[in-house]
């Protein structure tokens, strides 16, 4: 099957029911990344190149061991191997292929990584990052509520032109965060047996051609009772890009630190950023959602 994401054709040996099937007219295209089933060696990459046990990267290569789960080795930004181990699920799978796979194939093919989401406002798009729990698929998804077209969730690639790339067609949220939201859950698909948590596909609300990114807010949390914005100005810029680039940790065995610090610094030049906090113990998502609309119209 071929899939297409990222702006990339992707013919895949394992049904990826997330992603979009690619276009009829494209099928006889260039495939840019293959994934195949095959056996992966247990040991890591073949050059002894350390890590830290689940992982191990080179400038060309990136070998993942996800206990219960699979192998993974990807290479050169072109091809994806699979080991699976036995009785493993084909949803934990997806979920590490799709995730710290497919991340360590963009970085590959040259692409700036963040670990957010990201939501189109006019001709441009917005960037929401922050640490896990965060609460930055919420947002997503109460924009998407309020008709507002999604890129990508979780991995936000950036081309060349510091464009932000069509990513997966769906957002993932907990079960709870989709009864707040009035989301129907029955039918969806868990992205693991185990979790609740689900795939939440976008339909219609998908944008799928790339859009230039103008803002980017940092999604915390505080002790208030308030939503807060705060601008950033100058060296603050450089902090937050640098800690949300989506897995840090495999820059240093691809040696792309210094790339990505240079990176980091035209982004901050090109954007506006802001802190966003909101109260820890409650998701005041209207009020979020209101707070950052006007902050966008103030600073277009």
């Amino acid at each position: 099957m071929i899939y297409t994401a990222y702006g990339l054709s992707i013919r895949s040996e394992i049904e990826l029911p997330e992603l979009l099937p690619a276009p009829e007219h494209n099928k006889n295209s260039a495939i840019d990344v293959q994934i195949t089933l095959r056996s992966v060696p247990k040991s890591g990459l073949a050059d002894n190149v350390e890590g830290p046990g689940w992982f191990q990267a080179s400038p060309d290569a990136l070998w993942l061991d996800i206990e219960e789960v699979a192998r993974f080795l990807i290479s050169d930004g072109q091809q994806i191997i699979i080991d699976p181990y036995h009785g493993a699920d084909e949803e934990s799978i997806r979920l590490f292929l799709l995730g710290s796979a497919f991340g360590a194939i963009l970085f590959q093919r040259g692409h700036f990584v963040l670990h957010g989401n990201a939501i189109r406002v006019g001709n441009q798009c917005m960037v929401c990052i922050g640490d896990s729990g965060a609460g930055k698929s919420t947002l997503a998804a109460g924009f998407m509520q309020r008709g507002y077209s999604i890129l990508s969730d979780d991995v936000v690639a950036l081309d060349d032109e510091y464009r932000v790339l069509p990513g997966f067609p769906r957002i993932k949220l907990w079960k709870n965060t989709a009864d707040n939201l009035c989301i129907e859950t029955r039918g969806l698909r868990r992205i693991r047996p185990t979790d609740e948590k689900f795939n939440y596909p976008l339909g219609g609300l998908f944008q799928k051609e790339p859009l230039p990114i103008r803002w980017i807010y940092i999604l915390e949390m505080h002790d208030k009772e308030t939503v807060t914005i705060k601008p950033l100005k100058g060296m603050q810029l450089f902090r937050p890009l640098y800690e949300n680039t989506y897995r840090p940790g495999y820059l240093e065995g691809m040696k792309l630190q210094e790339w990505q610090l240079r990176k980091c610094g035209q982004l901050a030049r090109k954007v506006y950023m802001a802190n966003i906090r909101r109260p820890r113990n409650k998701f005041l998502l209207d009020t979020l959602i209101d707070a950052i609309r006007s902050d966008i119209e103030r600073n277009p």
